[in-house]
């Protein structure tokens, strides 16, 4: 029997075990850490080495990355660090000039501030890439939660938001569910502006995203108005409208809470018209009751459910507004509906609030 050729470890095994290796040597978690030790002992060996050609100022950049990269336990840990090679490289700089002082100056303010943000990001427990990252992660996950399901055939709908500030955070959202042929849409505006009303939108999205799919049409509004009840917030109510459609037939439930009304356009007469719904805001009487308003849509037969930045402005009355968006929803969406919820929002509203646009058409 002949010898058994060796064979040689794969490339994938040699990885493994040199990560296996490093793995023992220097954990994981501490990698980032170790790097910029590293990098920060090279800059100060070059000062030290070189010092008439080598500036203070490159210590700046491992602060920098450490601000970006590190936990909020070794971020403080880093800057004490790097403080301590500067202040041990200083020496060397002979003479000292004026421009020196004002570099050693310059990173002792720096690192000052990084240790004070590292101070508040303790509360999160996490470093400022990774902090940023959960959060757009959270917005992304609420927004999907948000996005319109897939209707048969013979429907279209489609949601538009803008932010007051232009970023994707904002204090109105929608959130929309479908369960067989019953879907189940809510436009909602949370009181107040900019952080705190982001916050609260993002949570509140989330939850009426779940009560939304779980309980009946007319117990969500009633559920949802004990739910920012028992949140005892001090600006924590909300307007919103709420549109249950059976997509087989046409029929249709409107709810609302204090919020803008629906606007119906009627095929057969091609005019559009405010739908009147009656509720009180969300979040401020307990046991409040919602009635529903029913309809059927016909095919041609659209809907726009907003908020009233779409139609309110300091300078104008929100029934002005209105009827300025039902005339642009006669001019902007003749004979065309596709993509005519971002041409209504970029047409209308006031750039300094929140605006929510969606729009339902049977075809």
């Amino acid at each position: 029997m002949g010898a058994r050729r060796a064979t040689r470890p794969s490339l994938g095994s040699r990885a493994r075990g040199l990560d296996l290796g490093l793995g023992r040597l220097v954990p994981r978690g501490s990698r980032t850490l170790a790097l910029l030790v590293l990098l920060t002992l090279g800059i100060g060996v070059a000062i030290w080495q070189i010092p008439h050609d080598m500036p203070l100022t490159p210590l700046m950049v491992p602060l920098v990355l450490g601000n970006l990269m590190l936990g909020p336990r070794q971020l403080p840990w880093f800057v004490v660090f790097v403080l301590l090679v500067l202040a041990v490289v200083i020496p060397f700089q002979d003479p000292i000039t004026t421009r020196i002082a004002i570099s050693v100056v310059v990173l002792f303010t720096l690192g000052f501030l990084v240790l004070v943000s590292s101070f508040r990001r303790s509360q999160l427990g996490v470093g400022g890439l990774q902090g940023e990252q959960m959060f757009v992660d959270l917005r992304d996950r609420i927004l999907r939660q948000g996005g319109i399901p897939d209707l048969p055939p013979g429907w279209l709908a489609e949601s538009e938001l803008r932010s007051a500030g232009g970023t994707l955070f904002a204090g109105d959202f929608v959130v929309a569910s479908r369960l067989g042929d019953r879907l189940d849409v809510v436009v909602v505006d949370v009181s107040g502006k900019g952080e705190g009303a982001s916050t609260r939108a993002l949570l509140l999205s989330g939850a009426f995203g779940g009560l939304l799919g779980a309980l009946r049409p007319a117990e969500f509004l009633e559920a949802a108005n004990t739910f920012l009840l028992r949140q005892d917030w001090d600006e924590g109510f909300a307007t919103a409208i709420h549109l249950s459609l059976d997509v087989s037939t046409g029929a249709y439930e409107l709810r609302s809470a204090g919020h803008p009304p629906a606007a119906l356009r009627e095929a057969g007469s091609g005019r559009w018209r405010t739908v009147e719904t009656e509720g009180p805001v969300l979040g401020l009487i307990d046991g409040a009751q919602y009635d529903a308003i029913s309809g059927v849509m016909r095919r041609g037969d659209a809907m726009l459910l907003y908020t009233d930045g779409m139609v309110e402005t300091p300078t104008r009355d929100i029934g002005l507004g209105i009827d300025r968006m039902l005339g642009q929803a006669e001019r902007l969406l003749r004979g065309e509906f596709e993509g005519g919820a971002t041409r209504l929002i970029e047409a209308l509203g006031s750039r300094h609030d929140d605006r929510a646009l969606l729009l339902v058409h049977r075809r």
